[in-house]
């Protein structure tokens, strides 16, 4: 599976099953603009290498019976690392973007050895729960983390210089990717996540920090650095930049202690939780209604690792401060709310190796991953001077 090849006509009817559901082959044909031959012929060799499946014949109309066809869960199967400040977890996603197996351990803060460890055990473990038959379908790794982790305190200086996906790679049968946890975040909106997103939308996602990614035409931005849509990185009209106010640093600065990386025990104060959203919604709607007017943006999508409650009140926040906002000449920019949440940033990375074997070329714009880690290692040197 990882040195599989596919056509794009095949990447194309994979992607239209991936957003739209279960389709005939007559549908899937009209939706393409490919031949009923052509539809039939490719359906028929996806269906031959496990990729899809046929449900039950649809009788009762006129002609012959029509068959759905939709993508079968276990096709393939995607490795999702994400590495965050409080929480390093892996999963096993299969094709339809269900989580099948996950893994997770709490850490003060992030370090390299004890990240690398918890990956090759963890895929270790994974690799060996699957059937020997299902092993193969494994199409790679990806990796969501922040980039340049030796700038979040002295505790992280062990980053700087370490390559966690080299170090992955050269012990795995498949490819891996790294990707900024934003951007994977963005991807996994893009990949998985709700189905009525415009072609050109800003995603915002808040965790211990802020991040987001750019989607333009239908694909994911990720800009030389690979790191557009650094929405934390924005400057902020009360002072400082985006991340200083609508960040979970920031809500756990104001109530004095850690919020857990779960949703179950979160105990943020109501005022309190309202005077954060207050702030981090001024910040997020000048970011928002910035980027629409330089890139005519058709929406702001509002996700994190938060609780859905919680979440929300940013949306609603955001939405109210906006129209606050100066905006002759722009259309309204209506917000949405993300809709994977704590998941996003895991999914997110799943979602490289399957857009580099499965999407249609440039879904997500991905290098092969020894240009990709050339590129960022170049990058790096390049901002921090060295």
């Amino acid at each position: 599976m990882p040195e599989a090849k596919f056509s794009n006509n095949e990447r194309l009817v994979l992607a239209l099953l991936r957003r739209e559901g279960p389709k005939s082959r007559a549908e899937i044909a009209a939706a393409t603009g490919l031949s009923a031959q052509s539809a039939t012929n490719i359906s028929r060799q996806l269906i031959d290498l496990g990729l899809i499946g046929e449900g039950e014949a649809i009788r009762g109309r006129v002609g012959q019976p029509s068959t759905p066809l939709s993508l079968a869960g276990d096709g393939a199967f995607f490795l999702g690392l994400k590495v965050g400040r409080r929480l390093v977890e892996l999963a096993l996603v299969d094709f339809t973007g269900t989580i099948r197996m996950h893994r997770q351990e709490v850490h003060p803060h992030p370090d390299p050895d004890r990240v690398a460890g918890f990956a090759r055990n963890a895929i270790a473990s994974f690799i060996d729960a699957l059937p020997p038959e299902q092993r193969g379908r494994i199409a790679g790794l990806g990796i969501a983390s922040p980039f340049q982790l030796w700038d979040w305190g002295a505790e992280m200086a062990g980053w700087r210089g370490r390559d966690l996906r080299s170090e992955l790679a050269a012990g795995l049968p498949f490819p891996v990717w790294l990707e900024n946890d934003g951007t994977c975040a963005c991807a996994a909106e893009l990949t998985f996540g709700r189905r009525d997103l415009p072609d050109d939308f800003l995603y915002i996602y808040i965790a211990h920090f802020a991040g987001g990614g750019l989607v333009l035409d239908g694909k994911l931005r990720f800009g030389p650095h690979r790191n557009a849509g650094a929405i934390g990185s924005m400057p902020a009209p009360m002072g400082g930049q985006v991340l200083d106010h609508a960040s979970v640093l920031q809500l756990e600065g104001m109530i004095g202690t850690h919020l857990p990386p779960d949703n179950a025990g979160w105990t943020a104060p109501p005022e309190t939780e309202r005077h954060w959203a207050r702030q981090a919604g001024e910040a997020m709607a000048w970011a928002a209604v910035t980027s629409a007017a330089l890139a005519d943006l058709g929406a702001v999508v509002i996700d994190g690792a938060l609780p859905p409650r919680t979440r929300d009140l940013l949306v609603e926040e955001t939405r109210a401060a906006i129209t606050r906002l100066p905006a002759a000449g722009l259309d309204p920019l209506p917000v949405l709310t993300g809709s994977l949440g704590r998941a996003a940033r895991t999914l997110g990375a799943a979602a490289l190796p399957l857009s580099h074997v499965f999407l249609p070329d440039g879904a997500l714009s991905l290098p092969h991953p020894l240009a990709q880690a050339a590129q960022i290692a170049d990058n790096r040197q390049h901002v921090s001077g060295s």
